[in-house]
């Protein structure tokens, strides 16, 4: 470590480079009995030391308290949102909200001195773990042609540069916007907004690799494309249905929530591969109780469904449920509500009876008899949440998988009342904000309309690319600049090689960050990094300290103030980059007053309630506490569809064929407990019992038996998708409680795996839930003339 304390600056020195005896640290990964309950004394342990790691223990502490609170900044981890009413006075956050404060909180800085000090090839050789701890952004940066190292550039001269790329195209359509979901309301806006005067609706976002799927399903059945319940919901209702996710590690808060529900005479049944620990249990630790190690039972029934067996389980349910409604008629199903609020009903009863229960759940890999337990669970109770994540959406037939559930939920009567509904558990803080906002390559007609009745330019009407689209635009030469607002493009898009392939044929390469990553080491012709605020920083306009506004996964609209003093004076926010880069490369043809808007978040709140419904008196009701509702008529039992009026249709589904070759595995990718997106925090996954590793593939003890492999042995991972060869090098073997012939590994490690062209139908999302590999034993001197780790990381 060097410490340079004349200018406060701290520049990490990694003493872990990966070397050719141990160049994944596999050698140091230990793998320890797994966990029934989450959270509790040692999370609190385990947050406050990243606080230390990051030398950042009184200054993020000090911000923790202002975290989550209604007069304090929004969490930059997940959207789970918070309580209405009062808030906790030991703090509004979890674990992993702790260790990304930490990171935004740090006092280690990344400068033109450290970029100088290391060149691309330099960083190149380190892991995503050790990129990501090197501190923030301080300055901004610029690679030229064919340059080596990264160099100092005024902001003036970036967005000059940026300037001359975009108007060198030969169409609008050769950019590229893509949006990551830690961007403001505000931001957001203006950033979709400078796209479509621009000309292009090429605007991927994050939303499609998490929940584009979610969207996609709901929007022609109940109207809208988010959730319909709120939190209160969850503290008084019948039943909590979660399945394909996993809130220990992805929501953690969302804890409080079930355990809240579960006190009030709630069940929970839990549906994933894994027996997660934050689905079995929870230690409060805001109570004496978490605190001493005891804690609350969450699932009451563990259903272990295969990967991809969701659509079968729930199938089973449904026959078994019209069972019970046959023998106690209008007991079971909600057959007023199906009358006057649904349509299709007698054709989706002509198709379920076709099915056969013994089939389905073979298929499913669930037990008939608890099939049957989670039916009786159901069948006589009417306030029902369904919850998933992304184990539904990333599968190739998540659309329809969400549609079964709402089928169950129709059936029931259970959604537009109080205590039952739908609840997509989202992911990135602010990523349905940024759809809100317009954040979205394929606006409709009526929300274009809008934008060209109030500022008077004809926006774009064809539909732009969403991410795999743009991969593959960028891969073919029709994509030559691509902006990135915010994220980590490289390490969370699929087929690492491919897209690594594609980025590096861009002219030019534009990423706002806050920190180091992977994506600014793989590039195209020239580079450009951008520094801008987190949400826990000071943004000061005219010498005042600014609100921006977030809409967390239950549609309420928020403000977020910050309050720490940043890294550096060299940031500007996300919202003063957009109006620079339009001004600079609109100039006189543009009809928006970008400096205003640079100048003004009030300005340009002011503007969002005159284009976008539900921001009536924006500036106002979003300073009032606990800021405001969005307006959402499937929450109030309006269903307004599309094709269907005022009714939402039963949908019509098929069960997958998940037939495998002998030598196949289904292998779905995941995150670590020390991870949040692609940001890696640590190398353990405590739940799962691995400690001080990431590349392990948990199989079933009788796969490994079959392949004459043991655990602790060391293999490769293939994919042969499209004709290609896909190789993952040297993953451990974790013997675990999943169903056989199922695989889990952590991504991005594995996304190289992912081919581009395994999406989900309809939604075009990465379908990375639903990979088939094989696993060979790994033999070093197959790749004695390979780079291991460029293989394994495909850059």
């Amino acid at each position: 470590m060097k410490e340079d304390f004349e200018n406060k600056e701290y520049i990490t020195e990694s003493n872990n480079k990966p070397n050719a005896e141990n160049p994944y640290r596999l050698s140091d990964m230990t793998v320890a009995p797994i966990k029934n309950s989450a959270a509790g004394p040692i999370a609190v342990i385990a947050a406050f030391s990243d606080l230390i790691e990051e030398k950042t223990l009184v200054r993020g502490t000090r911000a923790l308290f202002k975290m989550n609170q209604t007069d304090g900044f929004d969490c930059p981890s997940c959207a789970w949102p918070d309580p209405d009413d009062e808030r906790s006075a030991l703090g509004e956050y979890c674990e992993n909200g702790v260790k990304a404060l930490a990171e935004e909180a740090t006092t280690k800085r990344v400068t033109a001195a450290f970029f100088k000090e290391n060149s691309l090839s330099e960083l190149a050789e380190l892991d995503d773990y050790q990129i990501g701890k090197m501190g923030r952004l301080a300055e901004p940066m610029y690679l030229p042609k064919d340059g080596t190292h990264y160099v100092p550039i005024s902001w003036d001269n970036a967005f000059k540069k940026i300037a001359a790329h975009l108007n060198a195209l030969e169409s609008p359509h050769q950019a590229a916007f893509y949006t990551s979901g830690r961007t403001s309301n505000e931001a957001s806006f203006v950033y979709q907004l400078f796209a479509k005067e621009f000309g292009t609706n090429n605007m991927p976002d994050c939303s499609n690799m998490c929940h584009e799927t979610s969207g996609t399903a709901l929007r022609p059945t109940i109207g809208i494309g988010k959730g319909t319940v709120t939190l209160e919901d969850f503290y008084d209702t019948d039943l909590i249905i979660d399945i394909g996710h996993n809130p220990g590690t992805n929501a953690p808060r969302m804890m409080t929530a079930l355990a809240k529900g579960k006190k009030n005479g709630a069940k929970i049944i839990a549906i994933n591969p894994l027996p997660e620990a934050g689905l079995m249990g929870f230690e409060d630790p805001q109570t004496v109780k978490g605190m001493i190690g005891g804690g609350v039972k969450l699932a009451d029934l563990y259903l272990p469904v295969k990967i991809n067996g969701d659509m079968a389980l729930l199938k089973a349910i449904e026959l078994l449920l019209l069972d019970f409604e046959k023998k106690s008629p209008g007991e079971v199903f909600d057959q007023q509500f199906i009358a006057d609020k649904t349509t299709g009903y007698d054709a989706f009863l002509k198709r379920l009876e076709s099915y056969n229960l013994d089939e389905l759940a073979k298929e499913s890999g669930v037990s008939a008899a608890d099939i049957y337990n989670a039916a009786q669970m159901i069948a006589f109770k009417k306030r029902i949440i369904i919850c998933w994540g992304m184990g539904l959406t990333q599968q190739p037939n998540g659309v329809d998988m969400i549609r079964e559930i709402l089928n169950i939920l129709l059936l029931k009567g259970s959604i537009g009342k109080a205590g039952a509904g739908v609840c997509p558990v989202r992911g990135h803080s602010n990523v349905q904000g940024n759809r809100t906002m317009l954040i979205d390559e394929k606006p409709t007609d009526e929300q274009l309309d809008r934008l060209e009745n109030f500022f008077g330019f004809k926006p774009p009407r064809e539909h732009g690319y969403d991410v795999v689209r743009a991969i593959k635009a960028i891969h073919e030469e029709k994509v030559k600049v691509l902006f990135c607002m915010g994220g980590n493009f490289l390490s969370a898009t699929p087929d690492t090689t491919y897209t690594a392939n594609a980025l590096r044929k861009l002219d030019l390469l534009v990423s706002v960050s806050t920190k180091l990553n992977r994506g600014h080491l793989v590039h195209g012709k020239e580079a450009l990094i951008l520094p801008t605020y987190g949400r826990s920083d000071k943004d000061i306009i005219k010498g005042e300290i600014q609100i921006v506004s977030t809409e967390n996964s239950m549609g309420v609209v928020q403000s977020s103030k910050g309050m720490l003093d940043a890294v550096s004076d060299l940031l500007i926010n996300e919202t003063q980059i957009v109006c620079r880069m339009a001004i600079e490369t609109l100039g006189r043809r543009s009809v928006v007053n970008w400096q205003r808007y640079h100048d003004s978040y009030d300005a340009v709140r002011d503007d969002i309630e005159k284009c976008i419904p539900g921001f009536e008196d924006y500036n106002t009701r979003v300073r009032q506490k606990g800021g405001f509702y969005l307006p959402n008529a499937a929450r109030d039992g309006k269903f307004i569809t599309k094709d269907f009026g005022d009714r939402a249709p039963f949908t019509l589904t098929d069960i997958p064929d998940n037939t495998l070759q002998e030598d196949e595995f289904l292998m779905a990718t995941t995150r670590t407990h020390d991870q949040f997106n692609t940001t890696i925090y640590g190398l353990d996954d405590r739940y799962r019992g691995i400690k001080n590793g990431r590349r392990v593939i948990f199989m079933n003890q009788k796969d490994i038996d079959h392949l004459g492999l043991k655990a602790g042995d060391k293999v490769d991972l293939f994919n042969y998708d499209d004709g290609i060869e896909r190789v993952a090098p040297l993953f451990v073997i974790v013997s675990y409680p999943i169903p056989e012939k199922n695989t889990i590994t952590y991504f991005p490690e594995t996304n190289v795996l992912v081919s581009v062209n395994n999406v989900v139908k309809e939604s075009n999302m990465p379908a990375s839930k639903y990979v088939k590999i094989k696993i060979k034993k790994h033999h070093p001197e197959i790749y004695q003339e390979k780079d291991l780790r460029a293989l394994a990381t495909s850059i």
